[in-house]
C-alpha cells in the first residue's frame, strides 16, 4: 500500500471556516490554528520532498539563507497557497507577505482571519529553523488590507506583541520598528 498527503483546497478551507463560523464560533480559531499546526509536519515534509527537484538542494537544513524567500514563494506559489516575500521587522520578527494568499476572503470579516494559516506556518517554520516559533496575522485580506501579514518570531515576543496592540499600539510600534 502506498501512502500520499491529501490536499486541503481553497473550497476546503472555506467551507472549514463558515461551518466553525456557524456550529463552533467561540472555539473557531483555536480548531482552525489547532488543525494548521497539524498540517505544518505534512507541509515541511512536502517542502523537503519538493526543494531537491526544484532547487537542487538536499535538504531544508541546506537551503542558503539569502533564497529562502523566493524559494519558499515557488513552493507555496506551486501548491496553490499564494505567493509570498519575507522581510525582518523591528527587532526579533520576520514578515511573511502575500497579496494573494488562499486562506483569505477579501473584504469578508473585520479581523484577520487566515487562522489554519498562522498554525501551519508556526509548525512549519519551526521545523525549518529548528526552534520554537510562534506566528501571528496581523494584516488580512480578509479585513480589506492589501495583503495578509504573518509575524513569526518567538512565542515572548509575539506575546508582548499582541499585548501591545490590545493596547492600541500598531505592531510596528510593538517591535519597534
Amino acid at each position: 500500500m502506498t501512502s500520499f498527503d491529501l490536499a486541503i483546497g481553497r473550497g476546503t478551507l472555506r467551507q472549514l471556516h463558515a461551518s466553525l463560523a456557524n456550529h463552533a464560533p467561540d472555539q473557531a480559531v483555536t480548531i482552525l490554528q489547532e488543525a494548521g499546526y497539524a498540517a505544518g509536519e505534512a507541509i515541511y515534509k512536502a517542502f523537503a520532498s519538493w526543494l531537491p527537484e526544484r532547487t537542487g538542494v538536499d535538504s531544508p537544513g541546506n537551503l542558503d539563507a539569502d533564497l529562502l524567500a523566493e524559494t519558499l514563494s515557488d513552493f507555496f506559489t506551486s501548491g496553490g497557497w499564494g505567493t509570498v516575500t519575507m522581510s525582518p521587522v523591528g527587532t526579533g520578527a520576520l514578515a511573511i507577505d502575500s497579496n494573494d494568499w488562499a486562506e483569505a476572503e477579501p473584504d469578508s470579516a473585520q479581523s484577520p482571519m487566515c487562522f489554519f494559516t498562522a498554525g501551519m506556518l508556526a509548525d512549519f517554520l519551526g521545523r525549518l529553523s529548528e526552534e520554537t516559533v510562534a506566528v501571528m496575522e496581523v494584516e488580512c485580506r480578509s479585513r480589506g488590507d492589501a495583503r495578509c501579514r504573518f509575524l513569526s518570531a518567538t512565542p515572548e515576543i509575539l506575546e508582548k506583541v499582541y499585548n501591545e496592540m490590545t493596547a492600541g499600539r500598531s505592531y510596528a510600534e510593538a517591535l519597534g520598528g
